[in-house]
């Protein structure tokens, strides 16, 4: 069986993501004053006892009409279907409401186990008081807690886990991670959606609709996928509200929190500055890294589109020129396994290990066609070289001088290694430490 799931749900603005954000010990659900923050189903690994789960917070259910409003109640109530244990908050302060009772029945119906948490409860002389009028949904004894202080979460968890199917997978997570990055409106949410072959993530023609980093599982060739659609990355002039400057701060660390990002690209509209900068971020982050053009059944093509708009996309992307390019279309589908089948081939080259037997000889071979650079006649020494690490492969030589080895040879050298090895969508890092000859 799979791993618990777990879903918390409640009207607006009653601190379910503050208490998903104390779960999960990460800031991973936005938290902000204001009602309807939190739109899609967001998914945390979290752990009491030993016990690992996967937390849902879902956008609050309320009596609401607009188009966002209406996905977001449907979104909650799909999070209900399909979760284990369902943790129902409301707030000790306010009271009692009317929506909390037609959620109250909406969960009685679900016959789901329920957790009933009153949230904002700052002391033991408040709980009474604050939980009494809870009783009446039926759905148990209230446990009153403070989510912003971290206030009786343990007696909460206890609660919850005590509903954990006996046959449930409580290992931790090792599945492969793959971040789906890139500019609003450049087709994320539709591609995780065509993969799942559900609507799973909320999708609109209104940029910037996606504004968490929303986790989701799925299988592909006996490899388990966590899918991450992120919010889309504006150009920071462009980031006036607090929430949009939260997202993209949660799609960096999204980015960093993969395995492989697939930085999606409009065919449409060609490379930005701000694809550039999402790719070179991964880059940097040592993430394995797939280019997918989307949107590639509205381009006009000819006998040469697919190539030339690659080639200008590595005479733009330099530093990326080891990241392998996938012409997709979200909406109809179009090689979409096959830019899956690319996500596991980038991440099985990430995990790659060279012995140090066959990096010396790669060394070896490297250096007697292209002798190594000098200052002041004093010549860079390779004496030996070694991967140190894999995710993402790091390869270490040992050097006369650290100085010597410029920048220029050291991408020679991960060349070659490429040449060999290949370590497609993975950046190579070689580093210099020096020794005695």
């Amino acid at each position: 069986m799979n791993k618990p799931i777990v879903a918390i749900v409640g009207r607006p603005n009653v601190g379910k993501s503050t208490l998903f954000n104390r779960i999960t010990g990460d800031r991973t659900a936005i938290v902000e004053g204001q009602p309807g923050v939190t739109r899609d189903r967001i998914y945390g690994d979290a752990h009491w006892l030993d016990k690992f789960f996967t937390l849902i917070d879902t956008g609050g259910i309320d009596r609401e009409e607009d188009i966002i409003t209406r996905q977001v109640r449907r979104q909650a109530l799909a999070a209900v279907e399909e979760s284990d244990v369902i943790i129902f908050v409301v707030d000790g302060r306010a009271g009692l409401t009317p929506v909390d009772e037609e959620i109250g029945e909406i969960l009685r119906r679900s016959s789901k186990p329920v957790v009933l948490c009153v949230n904002k409860v700052e002391s033991t002389e408040q709980a009474w008081e604050a939980s009494v009028d809870f009783y009446s949904l039926g759905l148990g004894d209230p446990i009153a807690v403070s989510a912003e202080h971290g206030r009786n979460i343990g007696d909460l968890l206890d609660a919850v886990v005590e509903h954990f199917p006996h046959d449930a997978d409580l290992a931790e997570d090792d599945s492969l991670k793959i971040a789906i990055a890139g500019r609003p409106n450049v087709g994320k949410s539709s591609l995780v959606n065509k993969i799942l072959g559900e609507e799973r993530v909320i999708v609109t023609d209104i940029p910037g609709t996606t504004r968490d980093a929303i986790d989701t599982k799925c299988e592909f060739q006996d490899q388990v996928l966590t899918l991450i659609d992120t919010a889309g990355l504006r150009r920071k002039s462009k980031v006036e509200e607090s929430v949009e400057y939260y997202s993209v701060i949660r799609t960096l660390r999204a980015i960093e929190r993969s395995d492989v990002t697939v930085v999606m690209i409009d065919g449409t509209e060609g490379l930005t500055e701000q694809d550039k900068r999402i790719a070179g971020y991964a880059h940097e982050k040592g993430r394995g890294i797939v280019l997918a053009v989307n949107k590639w059944d509205l381009v006009p093509k000819d006998s040469n589109t697919m190539r030339d708009f690659e080639q200008a996309l590595k005479e733009e992307l330099l530093f990326l020129d080891y990241a392998p390019v996938v012409f997709i279309s979200a909406q109809t589908g179009q090689r979409i396994e096959k830019l899956l089948e690319v996500c596991l081939a980038v991440n099985e080259a990430r995990n790659m290990r060279l012995s140090t037997g066959r990096v010396n000889q790669i060394i070896q071979d490297a250096v007697a066609m292209n002798q190594p650079p000098s200052d002041k006649g004093v010549p860079l020494k390779i004496f030996y070289g070694v991967q140190v690490q894999v995710r993402p492969p790091v390869f270490m030589l040992h050097v006369n001088r650290k100085d010597l080895l410029h920048f220029s040879y050291a991408r020679y050298l991960e060349n070659r290694i490429r040449q060999e090895y290949g370590f497609v969508g993975t950046p190579i890092m070689i580093v210099a430490k020096e020794r005695e000859e």
